[in-house]
């Protein structure tokens, strides 16, 4: 399975050596691919021209592995390298988080880019994932990343790198759509999209769409400090979302939990 890649965001030769990198995983940890995917500022809709290819994927191993005494790591990674970024979980792993709210295995699940995999595997997930996820879990997740990154790049009026600049705007707009959207628990990856079905304000929309365009033209964007009116939304956003989306435990359904046990044990019994 492969998807259309825009030519300007990705190299073929680069895509096709993924490939062969997928190729070599398999034979070294003895693991089947399900889903190999784009999962970061390529996928997000905001690269550079020199932006990391992030590969992650989910994979199973043989049904043997599964029922041995000593538990197998349930992560898979290629060391760094130039461009490449190759790392996955075991399907049980995402899984497991994905009962839990975790929106990476959302994101992964709706990647516009794939590299590999079965596209009855992706949405046979997907399917669970809008049965099984909860608008709260997922909200407070992306409530907890925008409030680390704010924290950790925006939290005075120093200069940062604008490539930054993308990394708590993206979280804040995600609850902007989640509460917009009521009862939707799966918010676009793709940030432009984002943007546009969140009825941001006019003076933000112009700001977003000058660092996007800007970014995907040139590798060094310098550095500035937050705009004012950007800063202003995220913080509207997470206040907001500290207010509306409140934890809670989080208790699937027994039929839910039944069907996940379900997807499991069908793909790694393949």
């Amino acid at each position: 399975m492969s998807f259309p890649m825009r030519e300007s965001n990705f190299d073929p030769a680069v895509a096709s050596e993924i490939g062969r990198r997928l190729d070599a995983l398999r034979d070294r940890d003895g693991i089947d691919i399900l889903l190999a995917v784009e999962s970061g500022s390529r996928a997000w809709g905001f690269p550079s021209p020199d932006s990391d290819y992030d590969c992650r994927l989910i994979y199973v191993r043989r049904l043997d592995d599964y029922l041995s005494l000593f538990a197998r790591r349930d992560v898979v990674e290629m060391p760094l390298e130039g461009v490449f970024d190759i790392a996955g979980w075991d399907l049980a792993k995402a899984l497991r988080l994905l009962l839990k709210g975790n929106a990476v295995v959302v994101e992964w699940l709706t990647s516009p880019f794939a590299y590999a995999g079965d596209q009855e595997f992706r949405d046979q997930c997907l399917d669970l994932a809008r049965r099984a996820l909860r608008p709260n879990a997922v909200a407070r997740h992306y409530l907890h990343l925008g409030e680390r990154q704010r924290q950790t790049y925006f939290a005075d009026l120093r200069a940062i790198p604008l490539k930054k600049m993308f990394y708590a705007p993206r979280p804040a707009v995600a609850l902007r759509w989640m509460r917009l959207h009521a009862g939707e628990a799966v918010a676009p990856m793709h940030f432009p999209t984002l943007v546009a079905e969140s009825d941001l304000p006019g003076e933000v929309v112009a700001i977003v769409g000058d660092l996007l365009t800007r970014k995907a033209t040139t590798r060094e964007l310098g550095s500035g400090v937050l705009p004012r009116p950007v800063g202003e939304l995220i913080d509207q956003e997470l206040a907001t979302a500290r207010a509306l989306w409140r934890r809670e435990p989080l208790r699937p359904e027994p039929a839910t939990l039944s069907a996940a046990d379900a997807l499991f044990r069908r793909w790694i019994r393949r």
